[in-house]
């Protein structure tokens, strides 16, 4: 089986690496994918869906896998599906309930779905005398893709004014800040929530925690994410009811009642408020870092995914496995601030139940060079969260790189 995968990072080579060891035989190609990815199948450099579509054509590549959001926004699912060629993703109109997050916060109110009280506008006079209502710290989000950094969480009035002043004239992130969302802010604890949809049903996966934070304790500058773990014992089984009932089975009525039927990863950003799950944001991809630490935990991945493309979930049993896992990103040592000079990466040994996923890698004369922010992760699996964590910190400490930066408390919120 030929099986195409778009994306760069470690969430994409997660993905091939979970199929991978289940079917030795699977041929995967990557586009662009990256220095590690070559060592799983074949890197190709095509960006543009036309000419994605043509090439799977051509090479009779049996399944397409969508890893980043710039794809789905620019709708690779609707023009795969016009040349008959199988692909795991949502439509482009589906995958609004990430890219325009004035679509989703709309969507989320008419479908009476819980989160954060918000006003949509590119209006600054309008912006101003709404955040005059709210009690600081207040959130102002730019409404379009912005590779995760679109989101100020202002400590006061001026600076939530500042910076939607900042984003409406374009200063802050161009065209994806020209309309915004300010919201109140809601005070709890986040959690990462992962359906597997086919339109009518769906596989709730196990629910992760992200860290954002660049530093211990959850200090420093927010990032892509600096690890995360699975399952979260903070998900209660009555946690994931709720979630199920009141936010996951209204979006995909609401998606198919808008004509907009969704298909592929609905990723659930929830802020648990006093045991109840109000949506912070959708998106509609695996997240990363937690596509890393959940690829492990699923038996069957293949399975999943072409039970989801072929519309069959509601007969498809997946199992999960009764594990646990953490994944530490190893991060380059001027990240998030600026890039850092490329450097040789030299791995000593990997542990029984650990695995690296490849980011920010490149190869130089067949050597692998750490040249990327998040450079790579470290994976560990175990019984429980302390030894799948123990494990991932082992496995850190057998990764050199110059400048390598990480957090050494991943998992905290569980393990303390």
């Amino acid at each position: 089986m030929k099986i195409m995968i778009l994306g760069s990072g470690a969430r994409e080579y997660s993905i091939a690496l979970a199929l991978k060891n289940i079917d030795q035989n699977l041929d995967f190609f990557f586009s662009p994918g990256n220095g590690a990815t070559k060592s799983l199948g074949t890197n190709i450099n095509l960006e543009k869906p036309l000419e994605l579509a043509n090439y799977a054509k051509e090479n009779e590549i049996d399944l397409c896998i969508v890893g980043s959001e710039n794809f789905l926004a620019q709708g690779i699912v609707d023009i795969f599906k016009q040349h008959n060629l199988a692909i795991f993703g949502p439509s482009k109109a589906a995958a609004m309930l990430e890219t325009s997050k004035s679509f989703m916060k709309n969507f989320l109110q008419k479908y009476q779905i819980k989160t954060a009280k918000f006003l949509n506008t590119n209006n600054l006079e309008k912006a101003k005398e709404f955040i005059s209502t709210l009690t600081p710290p207040i959130v102002v989000k730019a409404d379009g893709l912005c590779a995760g950094k679109g989101v100020i969480i202002a400590q006061t009035h001026e600076e939530a004014i500042d910076s939607a002043s900042k984003m409406l004239s374009g200063e802050s992130f161009g065209d994806a800040g020209k309309f915004i969302v300010i919201e109140e802010f809601l005070d709890g604890f986040e959690l990462s929530i992962f359906a597997v949809c086919d339109g009518d049903d769906f596989v709730l996966l196990p629910a992760a925690q992200d860290h954002k934070k660049l530093l211990d304790q959850d200090k420093g500058p927010n990032t892509g994410g600096m690890g995360a773990y699975a399952p979260s014992s903070l998900a209660s089984e009555d946690l994931l009811e709720k979630i199920k009932k009141d936010i996951i089975i209204p979006t995909l009525a609401g998606m198919k009642k808008e004509g907009s039927e969704f298909s592929g990863v609905l990723f659930i950003g929830i802020m648990v408020v006093n045991q109840e799950p109000y949506v912070l944001e959708f998106n509609v991809r695996f997240g990363d870092p937690e596509c890393e630490v959940l690829m492990p935990l699923i038996e069957n991945p293949l399975e999943l995914i072409l039970a989801t493309t072929q519309k069959r979930l509601k007969n498809t049993k997946i199992n999960i496995k009764k594990e646990y896992a953490v994944g530490v990103v190893c991060a380059s040592e001027n990240y998030p601030y600026k890039s850092s000079e490329k450097t040789e990466i030299s791995i000593k040994n990997i542990p029984e139940n650990t695995h690296i996923s490849y980011a920010g890698v490149s190869l130089d004369n067949d050597k692998l060079m750490a040249d990327g922010g998040r450079v790579l992760v470290c994976v560990g699996v175990g019984k429980d969260i302390k030894e799948a964590q123990k494990k991932a910190y082992e496995l850190c400490e057998n990764v050199e790189f110059k400048g390598k930066q990480f957090r050494k408390d991943i998992a905290y919120q569980v393990i303390q």
